[in-house]
């Protein structure tokens, strides 16, 4: 039974997040309509909050593996506590999607939910133990995770990005832990999540019938880091540093030269390399199905960089990498020649 549990619970959880986005959906359409604007990729009031299913479905799937399956007590209480910062962010995103907060309110409360991750449900994680002292360490990994956050938010804003970005994260990371590069406990996350996004998948397609939300952006953000730390924990920092590539090069490089040009970071925009690429005559089918494809082509980069540990196949598997991402967001800032 244990066995099979990672896909039992991709498919529990990819079932109620489905039923969820059926029965929530009208209640969205009523009070959650994101209405377009300027710098909106979507030209119809479309509801929001499709995120709330992704993590219910996710979490209700995993308490039932929290009920059934024997793990210790320390795994135990780390995935309770990881499901509680998530859900008390979806909470800070719900009430950001109703009436925005500011963010001299919006960042303390991201802070609190990543150190609780940071700080308890992994205490035991080091990445650089011979390098860093342990409080550089907590520090550092407190501003990435809320830098995390935050990216997957800023990168929610054409159908199914976020997805192309989470699913092969999630998915690898699940596979990772039936290969025993990561605990078991994590790979149950992470199966759990990869169900929730495939369940609201169907209703984010282009044209999306519901987005995710700052409800789902923010949580969904911060699951992703706490995966990508548990994996950087084992042992695989190269492979935790190059599966998120694309999210990240893409929203860090935009807030760099946002700040260069003096903008308001905070504010919505329309300078990521995906919105420019819509401007530049992609579609948004081709634009999500090539970022998939780099993310699937860094999960080969980053299983290559497990398997071989030594100092130069890390940096060759990195180097490899950022050249990969580096030519998509190229591409994707140059208009598109149409026959």
């Amino acid at each position: 039974m244990e066995r099979f549990a990672p896909l039992l619970l991709i498919a529990l959880a990819a079932g109620l997040a489905f039923a969820l986005c059926l029965a929530l959906r009208p209640l969205m359409m009523r009070y959650a309509l994101a209405r377009p604007n300027a710098r909106s990729s979507h030209r119809t009031p479309t509801p929001q909050g499709g995120g709330i299913a992704v993590l219910a479905g996710a979490f209700l799937a995993l308490g039932l593996a929290l009920a059934l399956i024997p793990m210790e007590a320390s795994a135990r209480q780390g995935l309770i506590l990881v499901m509680a910062a998530a859900a008390l962010l979806a909470l800070v995103g719900a009430w950001d999607d109703i009436r925005p907060l500011s963010p001299a309110l919006r960042l303390p409360l991201q802070v609190l939910c990543v150190g609780i991750v940071v700080f308890y449900a992994a205490p035991e994680v080091r990445l650089l133990p011979e390098t860093l002292p342990l409080w550089a360490e907590r520090g550092l990994a407190l501003i990435a995770g809320v830098w995390f956050v935050n990216l997957v938010n800023f990168m929610d804003g054409i159908d199914w990005i976020t997805l192309a970005g989470l699913v092969p994260l999630s998915g690898a990371i699940a596979l990772a832990a039936g290969y025993g590069i990561v605990d078991p406990a994590t790979g149950l996350l992470a199966a759990a999540l990869l169900g929730g996004l495939i369940g609201f998948a169907p209703f984010n397609k282009p044209v999306a019938r519901i987005f995710l939300g700052d409800v789902g952006a923010l949580p969904l953000g911060l699951l992703g880091a706490y995966l990508l730390y548990r994996l950087a924990g084992s042992g695989a920092l190269t492979a935790a540093l190059i599966l998120p590539l694309y999210h990240v090069m893409d929203s860090t490089i935009t807030l760099f030269r946002r700040l260069g040009r003096g903008e308001k970071v905070w504010q919505a925009h329309r300078s990521h390399f995906y919105q420019q690429a819509t401007d530049n005559g992609f579609e948004i089918v081709e634009i999500v199905a090539q970022v998939a494809l780099l993310n699937l082509c860094l999960i080969g980069l980053a299983t290559i960089s497990i398997a071989l540990p030594g100092l130069w196949a890390q940096l060759a598997c990195l180097l490899a990498a950022l050249m990969l991402t580096g030519l998509l967001l190229r591409r994707f800032s140059r208009k598109q020649a149409r026959p």
